[in-house]
This record gives C-alpha cells, structure tokens and sequence, in this order.
C-alpha cells in the first residue's frame, strides 16, 4: 500500500472508491445510491469550475477570515525546553473551528444544486454551529443532529444554532453521541434527499463526504505552507505536525500540503481521544489497533465488540467521541505516512491549562489532545525540531466541562 505523489490524497482511491483496496468505498442502501452519485458528479465538476473556486475564495476571504495567524508559543517552549512549539490558530476562524470551511463550501454546494434545506450532524456543536452560520449566510433552511448527551455538555453552541435559526434535532438512540446523530442524518437524508443538501460534519461517510470536507478543510494547509516558508525561508529540516484526530477533517486539512515531503522531514502525528484514565473506554480506533468495520457506509479501522458490533466510547472531548475514523487516515496509517497516538481525558486538560497559564491562546478539548502529544516530546527533541500544533477549536464551547473539572471560568 503506498501514497502517490502529485496526486491529492482523497483522490487517491480505486474505482470503487477504496483507499488501497481496503478502506471507504460506498456501503449504502439502495436508496441512496442516487443522491450521492448526483452529488459525486455535481462536486466532480464544481471543483474545476473557476468561478466557483473564485466564490469558494471569496467567502473563504471575507466570510472566514483567512488565512488564520501562525504564531510561535515562546513561553511554553521555554518552559518545556528542547523543539520549538508553534501553533495554527484555526480557532481564530469566524465561528472559532474549522469547520466553518467544510459549512461554507456545503452551503454554496447547497445552492448550486437549488436546494433550500440543509441538514448536518453534530458532536462537539462546532459542525453544526458552522452549518447553521452559513444557513443563515445563504439565506437555507437547517436542520442540525445532535446527540441527546451532547446537547447537555455543549450548551454554548446549541445556543448559537438557535440564534442562528437552526432547528436542533435531539437524538436518544444508543450512546446519544456523535455516531448516533450521524446515523439519524443520513436517515432523514434518504427521505428528502429531493429538496435537501446534506452535509457531514467531518471526513467520514460515504466517498463524496469525505472528498468534499477534506478539500474545504485544504485550505489550512495552503495557508500554513506560505506561512513557514515566509518564517523559516524553506520547510525546515526537522518538522512535527501535530493535529486531534476524531473524524478526521481538521488533520487532514492541515497535513494536505505536506504530504508529498519526506515522513523524516514533515512527520505528522494524530492524536486520538484516550478516554477517562484506568477507563477501558475511549476513542482511539487508530492508537489501539481496533479491526476494520463498516460504519456510516464505509469501510475504516473501528472499535467494535467480538460480534462486530460498534461499541461505546468515551471521550471528556464531545468532538473526538467518534468510534470510527476516516477512511483516508486509515489508509495514511497503513502505508505509515502519518503516525496516530492518543491522549487521555486528564491528560487533555492538562495540556488545556499549561497553554493557557503560558499563551494567549486557549485551545477546546480537542486541540488540547494534540497539544498534550507536543508537551510530552518537545522536552526530548532538539531546538532545531519544530513542532506545530493546529489549535482548530477554541475553548468557549467547552466553558461548563472546564469550569467542572478544573474549576475555571471562560
């Protein structure tokens, strides 16, 4: 299994839509074979379409905010000692994550295809405040899935899609997470796919889902390349990219540019969510070497029990609570271009608070996964090693959890 060179990763798939044979293709019902073949073809065509790149950028421009600050964290290096530590503030995004770019392009996709309802998932609440956001820029009409359990720990961002105009859907089957809002998404998707866009919060799902959130998200990477080579004069020779990994989408957006450069040189490391420490809970399919699984129509690396039913995760970080993993990380695993760890729920926040006692940045639970992988091999790398960390989420939506656990007010 090997990644080619000069061709996009996501494109990097069989004509079954299998990444080395093995992982994504379209498992789906009958039903939706249609719809999303529609959609393969109308993405297929929009993406060489210069006028909807010019409008993607436009909004990307003057809607997001880009490109988001690339800072170097001087006192938490400092205090670590050993590599340097950066981060790519996506959080500073309108909305604060990076989901806005996969909200925005869905919203315009949306339109193109004359459709006035928009329907995504949710975890966090970050995917579906985004959606809800640009529901309200292009004047469409939303629906977001939530998991019941959720929608209690990320108050903050179901406040927003209300304000937005978003109607939220509660979900009360299995573990009220983010699995459990996909699977009602895609169900409610199959029924009104006439007059209904819908848009998967993160690089999972059926192939054309995946495609069209790791090309939104893309545009991290773009930025950052402009930004090294504009700090450093060239890639530098000894370089650590550092991202959460749930679904997928903000790493794969933020390893995108790099990804033909030596592994010894741009090595890239996911962070999956540990779970509660001395819990056999988590949500780490990759860092645990879970089986492959179908879920969500397709093919990926899936934690499941001895009858391969998919089983209960446990994440304090509702963005990462996921039990499967993009097919396209599955796939950077095997052919060893990417390396995935994880850290716990404790471990998390203690990261959150390091970087918030020694920067003005505070990163969400799920960045603050990844910045507790860069605490813990900073010390041991020389300075010459530069670490970037992608900060994709800020902390505002996680205020009730913090303020639980550590006692903090945001």
């Amino acid at each position: 299994m090997k990644i080619r060179k000069g061709i996009p990763v996501i494109d990097q798939h069989d004509k079954s839509y299998m990444y080395g044979g093995k992982f994504g293709g379209n498992f789906i019902p009958e039903t939706l074979k249609k719809p999303v073949e529609d959609l393969t073809i109308l993405f297929e065509k929009l993406r060489e379409n210069k006028e909807f790149l010019k409008q993607r950028d436009y909004y990307f421009k003057n809607y997001v905010g880009t490109p988001t600050p690339f800072i170097k964290l001087n006192n938490l290096t400092n205090h670590l000692g050993g590599a340097q530590i950066w981060a790519k503030v996506v959080a500073e995004a309108n909305g604060g994550a990076h989901k806005i770019y996969n909200a925005t392009v869905h919203a315009l996709i949306c339109k193109k295809a004359g459709k006035k309802y928009i329907v995504g998932d949710t975890g966090a609440g970050y995917a579906g405040k985004m959606l809800s956001m640009a529901a309200k820029k292009f004047g469409l009409k939303c629906k977001i899935f939530m998991g019941a359990k959720d929608i209690e720990r990320q108050k903050p961002n179901c406040d927003a899609m209300k304000k937005n105009g978003a109607e939220i859907v509660p979900v009360h089957t299995g573990s009220k997470t983010l699995v459990d809002a996909v699977s009602e998404c895609m169900r409610y998707w199959v029924s009104n796919c006439d007059t209904t866009h819908m848009c998967v919060g993160s690089t999972v799902g059926p192939n054309i889902f995946i495609k069209i959130c790791a090309w939104s998200t893309a545009q991290i990477s773009r930025e950052l390349i402009v930004q090294v080579k504009q700090e450093f004069g060239k890639i530098p020779k000894k370089m650590k990219l550092i991202n959460c990994v749930g679904g997928g989408s903000s790493a794969l957006g933020f390893w995108n540019s790099f990804m033909d450069y030596n592994k010894n040189q741009v090595e890239m490391i996911g962070v999956e969510a540990g779970g509660p420490k001395n819990s056999k809970l988590h949500a780490a399919p990759l860092s645990t070497n879970a089986k492959v699984g179908i879920l969500h129509g397709a093919a990926q690396y899936v934690i499941q029990d001895k009858e391969g039913q998919i089983s209960n995760t446990a994440s304090i970080s509702a963005g990462l609570d996921y039990p499967g993993i993009s097919p396209v990380h599955c796939f950077l695993k095997d052919t060893k271009r990417a390396r995935y760890t994880s850290a716990t729920d404790e471990e998390a926040l203690h990261a959150h608070q390091l970087v918030t006692k020694f920067e003005n940045i505070s990163p969400s639970l799920e960045p603050s996964h990844a910045f507790a992988e860069a605490i813990k091999i900073a010390p041991k790398l020389s300075k010459d090693t530069v670490i970037i960390v992608n900060s994709c989420g800020d902390a505002k939506k996680d205020r009730d959890i913090l303020k639980k656990r550590l006692g903090k007010k945001i």
